[in-house]
């Protein structure tokens, strides 16, 4: 069989009062609450505002928008800029192209003039890095396989 312990604390006595607590029955060893002091601004963060913020995102999100529409329109002019090269030496210089209009997109980005914190400094190179890659590549790839579907026998035929 189980063995129980015995409990060593007095029953109380009567079953509603463990129910109930009044507000009367603080315990005065609480300590009351602290107050804590006001943490120093640092130099390099400034507090940002609403309106600051509100601005600063509507930048950012010009920025995505420039870039995305930017990499459909480079990848695009890739397939017709470089049909004179043939080979591996086509995509070298595509991906090169892809890699010097993102340079030019972050020259336009830090001529927005965004008031950026310090710790977002590099959003200006990150801000749709991704999207900016996956966007060239899929409409260069697509743009160059409906510009030259014509030219192959074999496969399906429009």
């Amino acid at each position: 069989m189980a063995k129980f312990k015995k409990k060593t604390s007095e029953p109380t006595p009567d079953t509603n009062d463990s129910k109930t607590e009044s507000i009367d029955d603080k315990s005065p060893d609480i300590p009351e609450i602290e107050t804590s002091e006001p943490t120093p601004v640092d130099p390099k963060n400034p507090p940002v505002s609403e309106a600051e913020k509100s601005e600063k995102d509507r930048k950012l999100n010009k920025l995505f928008w420039m870039r995305v529409v930017l990499a459909v329109i480079a990848g695009t002019s890739a397939t017709f800029i470089f049909a004179d090269i043939e080979g591996e030496e086509r995509r070298w210089a595509s991906i090169g192209f892809m890699i010097i209009v993102f340079f030019a997109s972050i020259i336009v980005a830090k001529g927005m003039k965004m008031q950026l914190p310090h710790s977002d400094r590099k959003k200006l190179v990150t801000q749709a890095i991704g999207s900016y890659i996956f966007l060239y590549l899929f409409t260069w790839i697509v743009s160059y396989t409906l510009v030259h579907s014509g030219s192959v026998t074999s496969g399906i035929n429009l």
